[in-house]
């Protein structure tokens, strides 16, 4: 790996692991197309893989343990597990930046549903069929973008989730997505030593940037923190929307 790409690497998941802790949320969201600004879409979930993962495993302790989000969660997350599968076998098969639009539309579709407050009472009337295409088409979307939450969030907050319940089924998701994707990568060659390594240097830093991002959400207003990192994330899915039309 390049050295200024490691440097720009460290600084990226630093940055969002600090937003991350300050607001609960936003890891794969916000590192993932800042990544994919610099470097092609596979490329930047690979190098996401082991820190998105320790995210996930210190966020879930901060709301209860790994077993009881299991034991909570599993159907929801064996369904994503599967369209995580089918969305990794398609980036790696596949691999093409067009896979960033879908990056953009994922952003985009969750902002709009934050921002409209859009109802789907179907979802809380048809629970099984809900978690179902949500879980695999969510999985599918984590698979192909690392952004899995921009449509599980419809699910978790139509059903009504408490927060703990959204904390702890948004990160066992992700925590089977990202093993997956790891088994899938590594079986295909691509996810190799060299990458390992490389995604290891920091993690140090991700868990400095927890801390103190998580300090910060005790003195800072949420709302006003949140909309800012939405306009920001707004800001950056619109430069990936013309950087991959220019591509093109």
């Amino acid at each position: 790996m390049e050295y200024d790409f490691l440097i720009t690497l460290t600084i990226i998941l630093f940055f969002s692991a600090f937003i991350h802790g300050s607001i609960g949320f936003g890891f794969p969201m916000i590192a993932t197309p800042l990544l994919a600004i610099f470097t092609d879409l596979q490329t930047a979930i690979i190098y996401t893989l082991i820190p998105t993962l320790l995210v996930n495993i210190l966020s879930i302790k901060s709301e209860g343990s790994f077993w009881e989000a299991l034991k909570n969660f599993y159907p929801l997350a064996i369904l994503t597990t599967i369209g995580s599968a089918v969305g990794t076998l398609l980036i790696i098969n596949f691999n093409t930046d067009l896979f960033k639009f879908i990056l953009v539309a994922s952003i985009l579709i969750y902002l709009l549903f934050d921002y409209k407050r859009i109802e789907m009472s179907w979802i809380k009337n048809n629970p099984l069929k809900s978690k179902t295409l949500f879980g695999i088409g969510s999985g599918i979307i984590g698979g192909l973008t690392n952004v899995m939450s921009a449509t599980l969030i419809i699910y978790v907050l139509e059903s009504k989730f408490t927060k703990k319940q959204i904390v702890q089924s948004f990160n066992i998701c992700f925590i089977f997505g990202k093993v997956t994707q790891i088994i899938l990568f590594s079986a295909s060659s691509i996810y190799t030593i060299s990458e390992v390594k490389s995604s290891l240097i920091p993690l140090l830093f991700i868990v400095i940037a927890l801390y103190f991002g998580i300090k910060i959400r005790e003195k800072i207003n949420p709302l006003i923190y949140t909309k800012i990192i939405k306009i920001a994330l707004f800001v950056i899915a619109i430069a990936l929307f013309i950087q991959t039309i220019l591509i093109y």
